[in-house]
């Protein structure tokens, strides 16, 4: 078999030929800037390692070469909702897609593996783990192959948030399979993560595409948690009243709860979680991703590589473990490139919770370690007084130049204030308490609470008892929360959550050096009239009635195709009608996500439904 030198480079016509199939069936003129440097790559038959954030259009990066190469392009995902979710979008395009999973009769997968032998396929989806069966590697064989793409590459990695063991067997391809160009793909990897995707799956010589991490649309928010509920339910009526959403709870029973609380709130909401049925969580994720207005709550298992693109906010109401993993979750909004929230609340019984799972984890000690550095640097991005995304960019190793204006700490700057007395009366108290009791316990002993337990104790006679009368016990909270994130005191993981120093408190102790702590602000409405991270059609368009009217047009083709409303146009196209409202099929095809295959399926209903439209004023 020829090696990777060998394989052809593409010619101008190739490219004008990837250009015409972008136009024709994906309905888009021109690439953008890194797509189209990709897709030539691949279609030379270079390896490519791609790193562009959700929204970002990852997916044309190979599906297009996949239609331009001679041969199918097979692509191994992780999950089987997102390669039902992607396969179902393309079939709307016209594009011969197919996925083999386990939800499939011995029929229906014989079919799609006779289709796959005969080169009637451009795309053929499957799980890593059916991938690696000899039965697949040998059907492979058989078969004419143009790519190979491993979307959610960073799933590779031990050191990742969403790691499947089966994606470390992946270096298979390089080993089977030499002369068919493959692309790993991500929305999410640091530089040890790319380090460890190139390695593990033999893309050393892979040339690497790394756009910028930045999702601007988002407007990142982050806050302490008093009263969770009550905080979520004031945000979205605040803010979404009536829009689609996701709230991450880390446990099972938090899910439950807050999706009932909402639901007696009035909104439509909906659990997600792995202790579900399966046919619940399909029937759930179906009304997700149809229906306007609807929240899901769920665990992190939910959301990854699902295009809905209207999610409006991505609330956690428990500090996800990683900065990674709180890029990825909050990067399911505004994948249309809207105005979106990511809003948090947190508290220090979330990070004593996330140790004690992780000191609990069956993971050897260096793996322990990494995720305490990783939880860490999430405290860190927690606490921070500048820029929140310019402080995420830059453990992505990507810089922002100036603040960015879109985020709690830009729109609003924290106050400081001196705690360094605050601060050593804390830490001497915690030292004098034994380090054997939790943050209540000492903030008792500080402000001369002398209840039954600190009287047996005898923690009222000591020198620090009642010397922090003059800060409320939420104040108190705050400090002890910082010291935490800050690395000054460590909680133990493994009991009650009991305060202990560490080396890096000593200078404050000795007066040698003097800090800095945020002042957490008072609870306030935000103004209903400016919601920043709501995006409804209004807010853009001049003619809601005649959204309506389109929208309603869209979801009627929809419910007859069974599949969700954004499959048939996305908001982005339907806004680009609305505006242009074009009289022909000539001129409807001009619009920015009509290809051929969707201008013969809904053109002429589209253009009835333009010509009832009132006359614009």
């Amino acid at each position: 078999m020829p090696d990777v030198a060998e394989r052809p480079r593409a010619s101008e016509s190739t490219m004008e030929h990837a250009e015409d199939v972008l136009h024709r069936v994906f309905g888009f003129e021109t690439f953008r800037p890194m797509q189209g440097d990709v897709v030539r790559a691949l279609v030379s038959g270079e390896d490519a390692l791609v790193l562009m954030p959700t929204g970002g259009g990852k997916s044309l990066c190979y599906q297009v070469p996949a239609m331009v190469r001679p041969g199918v392009g097979v692509v191994i995902s992780p999950l089987i909702a997102l390669m039902q979710d992607q396969v179902a979008a393309l079939n709307q395009l016209g594009v011969r897609a197919a996925f083999l999973n386990s939800t499939q009769s011995p029929d229906e997968a014989r079919d799609i593996e006779n289709a796959l032998l005969c080169g009637e396929l451009d795309l053929l989806y499957c799980a890593p783990e059916r991938l690696l069966q000899p039965r697949m590697l040998d059907l492979l064989s058989s078969a004419p192959l143009a790519l190979f793409a491993i979307d959610e590459a960073h799933c590779v990695s031990q050191w990742g948030h969403d790691f499947r063991e089966d994606y470390l067997s992946l270096d298979i391809l390089e080993q089977r399979f030499p002369q068919i160009p493959r692309i790993a793909l991500t929305a999410t990897a640091d530089e040890r993560t790319r380090t460890e995707i190139a390695q593990r799956l033999h893309l050393k010589e892979a040339r690497r595409f790394i756009s910028g991490f930045d999702r601007p649309n988002i407007q990142y928010r982050v806050g302490q948690k008093n009263n969770a509920n009550k905080q979520l339910l004031d945000f979205i009526r605040q803010e979404h009243p009536s829009d689609s959403g996701i709230v991450y709870c880390l446990s099972r029973n938090r899910v439950e709860n807050t999706a009932d609380m909402l639901a007696k709130a009035g909104f439509d909401a909906l659990p997600y979680h792995a202790g579900l049925p399966s046919e619940t969580r399909a029937r759930h994720q179906e009304r997700f991703l149809r229906d306007d207005g609807v929240i899901i709550v769920a665990t992190i298992a939910f959301g990854m590589g699902i295009d809905k693109p209207d999610v409006r906010f991505v609330a956690h109401l428990d500090l996800p473990k990683s900065i990674e993993a709180y890029y990825q979750e909050t990067g399911r909004a505004g994948r249309d490139g809207h105005p979106s929230t990511a809003w948090m609340v947190y508290g220090l019984q979330d990070v004593i919770k996330l140790r004690q799972m992780l000191e609990a984890s069956p993971g050897s000690e260096h793996f322990k370690r990494v995720e305490r550095q990783k939880l860490d640097a999430m405290l860190g991005l927690c606490e921070v007084t500048e820029c929140r995304r310019k402080a995420m960019l830059s453990y992505f190793g990507d810089h922002l130049e100036a603040p960015c204006g879109n985020c709690d700490t830009c729109l609003e700057p924290p106050e400081t204030w001196d705690g360094t007395v605050a601060v050593q009366k804390a830490l001497s108290c915690v030292y004098r308490t034994g380090q054997r009791y939790g943050v209540n316990y000492v903030i008792d002993v500080l402000r001369g609470n002398g209840n039954e337990r600190i009287r047996q104790q005898g923690h009222d006679h000591l020198s620090t008892f009642g010397i922090g009368a003059d800060l409320t016990a939420v104040s108190w909270k705050s400090v002890f929360r910082q010291l935490v994130a800050g690395g000054y005191l460590r909680a133990d993981a493994e009991g009650y959550g009991a305060l202990s120093l560490t080396e890096q408190c000593r200078p404050l102790l000795k007066g040698e050096r003097s800090i800095q702590l945020r002042r957490d602000p008072a609870p306030r409405k935000r103004k209903v009239a400016e919601p920043s991270g709501r995006s409804r059609p209004e807010l853009t368009v001049n003619d809601p009635d005649g959204w309506e009217q389109l929208r309603a047009c869209r979801k009627s083709l929809a419910e007859e195709q069974g599949v969700p409303p954004y499959m048939i146009f996305h908001d982005t196209t339907l806004m680009e009608i609305l505006e242009r409202r074009p009289d022909s099929l000539e001129a409807m095809a001009e619009i920015n996500g009509v290809g051929q295959a969707k201008l013969d399926k809904y053109g002429k209903a589209f253009l009835d439904a333009v010509a009832k439209l009132a006359p614009q004023s």
